[in-house]
């Protein structure tokens, strides 16, 4: 008798919600994630974040554990970020 109250409560419990975002993958096109972003070790280990950053888009040229390599739009060097920091870029 004592197991019934468990197996009835295990049964009622609700399944983990999908990820909001799809999923990011080498060639998606993304942008920083402010909030994200702020106050991560990346964060303070570097100067502020420039503007196309931001508004993106980047691509993802590479993924590595939690870690994706970008690319931007413009003559800058290649970046390694968290995939949290990311957002797909819209559109």
């Amino acid at each position: 008798m004592a197991d019934a109250p468990a197996a009835a409560g295990s049964a009622t419990a609700a399944p983990a919600a999908p990820p909001s975002q799809p999923a990011l993958k080498k060639g998606s096109l993304v942008r920083v994630n402010t909030a994200a972003y702020a106050g991560s070790l990346e964060a303070s280990a570097s100067d502020a974040l420039p503007a196309y950053v931001i508004e993106g888009p980047g691509e993802i040229l590479a993924i590595k554990g939690d870690y994706a390599q970008l690319r931007w739009r413009r003559p800058v060097p290649d970046v390694w970020l968290r995939l949290d920091q990311l957002e797909a870029f819209p559109g």
